[in-house]
């Protein structure tokens, strides 16, 4: 009887493992250009406490993106696909920015992230 006790219990635990693990969501792809000066999207919905991957690309030149008031920021390499995680933890609306001098018009280059 103990012996079956053991089977019931260890069958019960390996199904909520496997039915955590398949439950989370996979981590939503948000795929952002940059190009002197704009960013497209420039403007992002997200939602509070929703992990997000942005894939940040470009053709120009060397750029930054950054966002201050979630303390992240990637550098962007032409040619290559760059990969920065967030998940946001506070609502409202917040401004990213790129903080690599790219030429004139850099200071316009900005866009923002709507999280609800």
């Amino acid at each position: 009887m103990q012996r079956r006790s053991f089977i019931a219990i260890a069958l019960a635990w390996a199904a909520s493992v496997t039915l955590g693990a398949s439950a989370q969501k996979p981590r939503r792809v948000i795929r952002v250009r940059a190009k002197r000066f704009t960013y497209t999207p420039n403007a992002i919905p997200l939602k509070k406490g929703e992990p997000v991957t942005f894939e940040l690309t470009t053709e120009d030149i060397m750029m930054g993106f950054n966002v201050p008031d979630f303390g992240v920021r990637a550098d962007i390499v032409p040619g290559k696909a760059t990969r920065l995680d967030l998940t946001p933890d506070k609502a409202g609306t917040f401004t990213f920015l790129c903080d690599i001098f790219c030429g004139d018009g850099h200071e316009t280059m900005n866009g923002t992230l709507v999280v609800t």
